[in-house]
């Protein structure tokens, strides 16, 4: 080989190599993690910029809810790391998809879940939480997490299983038929940050309600802290759908830990909870059968390793991380269990991104490229690098109290259309009866309810 071929096969090797590392994370550094965590949120707007539904701010292509979970996770960027570059493209899609200032837009409304609306009215609490900027013509961020609250609570189903919230709002839907965790689980956690928030009781009493629910269900096992990702109305709510995702077991660890905070950990219950959930957590940082031998690297168990993974699940792994995260700062003494192992995960997420030098991929223990790329696949990588950089910044969610500017509307959402609902069967004579007791019941306690609201809080 003469010399000139041998220097440019030297070049040619030596830039694939940079190529292969173009994330270069020190975990341990602050301007590292920002430096990574900017690559990776302009990836994934990149993404978001070129989707064929660009007309539609905050729509993704082939999903709606998606949308209210990247703004999430952006909004947690901004505050996080300072970079403001993307905040008014997240108040333009929030606000473009707000409705009736209750996130059910009418023109998605007949496929929507609970689970769907919930991820925007989470994203709404966290920009009222981290003081996101809001605009002056438009609702606050901490009253369309209201309205959320609002359109969700009169879907409380007690005709079934004594309660919980149906996956799927219409009788027309397939999961209509389904009573999951997400859902219950993410009201639940809605209303404990509403309830820390503004100090209203109301929100505490319906956290409450759907925790002690849900552990009458598969969907909240006490006896050994598993959560079933689904149960069915037909069985009682007593069959379980067992397989196991991140982001079931985090909406209910943060709805304790903001449970724990606002009892002033009086209540031994959200202790309980936290530990014993963060202890089954364990079993997303395998040991066995995902390349990594030391149980460090989070994994989503269910779809990583037979390659299944859709691209729902695919961004799960970033709500876990945050989510956990800021646990860290609203439960004291949790750091330890949890910061560490983000961090060994972030470390080898960013070892994923070298599709094209800098495009990541999900399965992260691999800690090379596995092929894939995608927004969410950015989403689940942003998403641990800011919760890494959630110590560095060392504060806690503001409240209404403690230096959080958003202002509340207790009634928010009261006059939407989203909390009607489909009759499937003839009705009765009885049923016109029992129904017009319950509505009397229900209707008067919820306006009562509200009016408390209004005037407390």
């Amino acid at each position: 080989m003469i010399p000139s071929q041998w220097l440019a096969t030297l070049l040619g090797g030596f830039i694939a190599v940079q190529a292969a590392v173009a994330i270069d994370l020190t975990v341990t550094d602050q301007s590292s993690l920002k430096s990574a965590a900017k690559q990776v949120a302009t990836d994934m707007m990149n993404y978001y910029d070129n989707r064929d539904s660009k007309n539609i701010p905050g729509k993704l292509d082939g999903t709606w809810w998606e949308g209210g979970s990247m703004f999430m996770i952006l909004i947690q960027y901004w505050f996080l790391t300072g970079d403001s570059q993307f905040n008014s493209v997240i108040q333009e899609g929030m606000y473009w998809q707000k409705g009736e200032d209750d996130f059910f837009p009418s023109n998605y409304s007949q496929y929507l879940g609970n689970d769907d609306q919930v991820f925007w009215g989470l994203a709404a609490i966290t920009a009222a939480e981290l003081n996101f900027p809001e605009e002056s013509n438009q609702p606050s961020w901490v009253s369309l997490a209201q309205g959320v609250f609002n359109t969700q609570v009169p879907r409380w189903d007690t005709s079934t299983c004594h309660g919980g919230l149906r996956w799927q709002i219409w009788p027309y839907q397939a999961g209509y038929q389904t009573k999951n965790a997400i859902s219950n689980g993410g009201l639940f956690q809605l209303a404990a940050r509403l309830a820390l928030y503004t100090h209203n009781q109301t929100y505490a009493q319906w956290a409450e309600r759907i925790w002690d629910w849900s552990a009458t269900t598969p969907l909240l096992k006490e006896k050994n802290w598993n959560i079933a990702d689904s149960t069915s109305p037909e069985s009682g709510c007593t069959d379980h759908g067992d397989w196991q995702w991140t982001y079931n077991y985090a909406t209910y660890i943060s709805g304790a830990a903001y449970m724990h905070n606002y009892t002033d950990g009086k209540e031994s219950k959200w202790k309980e909870g936290i530990e014993g959930l963060l202890g089954t957590s364990e079993q997303f940082y395998p040991t066995k059968g995902f390349g990594s031998d030391d149980g460090s690297i989070l994994a989503e168990i269910t779809c990583e390793a037979i390659e299944k993974c859709d691209r729902n699940q695919i961004t799960f792994k970033a709500y876990f991380s945050s989510w956990l995260a800021w646990l860290t700062l609203i439960v004291p003494g949790t750091s330890d269990q949890i910061l560490p192992k983000l961090a060994t995960s972030a470390t080898a997420a960013t070892k994923t991104c070298v599709k094209d030098g800098h495009l990541c991929g999900i399965q992260w223990y691999k800690q090379a490229s596995d092929g894939t790329d995608g927004l969410e696949q950015q989403m689940a990588v942003l998403g641990v690098l800011n919760a890494n950089l959630v110590p560095f910044k060392n504060q806690a969610p503001y409240t209404s109290d403690t230096g959080g500017t958003s202002k509340g509307n207790p009634s928010a959402g009261t006059n939407s259309t989203a909390t009607n609902t489909l009759i499937t069967k003839p009705i009765t004579t009885g049923d016109r009866a029992g129904a017009g007791i319950l509505t009397v019941i229900f209707v008067t306690g919820w306006v009562v309810a509200i009016t408390w609201m209004i005037r407390g809080g």
